[in-house]
């Protein structure tokens, strides 16, 4: 068995939020298959035939906690997680899919690899773009502007079909679907595979 785990801060304060991009990719899944929830202190664990999706309560740079933790309830190994979440180091609706590496600059996934002591935690990135001002935390903890929208969605719904592959066939499979989602002619630097 696999799981997918969103990141994003909990509660409506932080929902339509870049920082929660994570758990958009988990509200798309959740549409498509019969999963029963189980709340622990930590998040949100959702079963079903596919696999799970976990939603951590605790904020992004928490991550770490909630995902040691999900990794002890479903009895899974740090190879058997995709871990979805914003980046502001990739241009607006690019994708980057990897199956292991550093964290970058995103806390949550560096909170995540301290947590389990590895770097072989493959990671779908979806991005949004670095701050006009630089002002990170505000950029990550503010809706998108009215012009971003449309391109996030689009990642975000091909951020979802990547997840499901990997839930129902696996990483490799996943990385082969990654490759089809680049349309003819549309620029290679969009989206990257490595």
């Amino acid at each position: 068995m696999r799981a997918v785990i969103g990141l994003g801060n909990p509660g409506p304060r932080y929902a339509a939020t870049r920082h929660n991009l994570g758990f958009w990719v988990l509200e798309r899944l959740l549409r498509r298959g019969a999963w029963i929830g189980q709340a622990y202190p930590w998040g949100v664990v959702y079963r079903g035939p596919q696999g799970s999706l976990v939603r951590p309560l605790t904020y992004v740079n928490r991550s770490g906690e909630a995902v040691q933790e999900a990794l002890q309830v479903l009895k899974l190994r740090p190879e058997d997680l995709l871990v979805v979440f914003d980046d502001a180091d990739l241009g607006l609706g690019e994708l980057r899919l990897r199956m292991r590496g550093g964290p970058g600059t995103h806390n949550g996934m560096r909170s995540i690899l301290a947590a389990l002591g590895t770097e072989d935690v493959p990671r779908l990135r979806v991005g949004i773009g670095r701050p006009p001002q630089g002002d990170w935390a505000g950029w990550v903890l503010s809706p998108p502007s009215p012009e971003e929208i449309r391109p996030l969605e689009e990642a975000v719904d091909k951020a979802a079909d990547l997840a499901w592959t990997f839930l129902q066939q696996g990483m490799s499979r996943a990385l082969d679907r990654y490759a089809t989602l680049v349309a003819p002619g549309e620029d290679e630097d969009r989206t990257r595979i490595i």
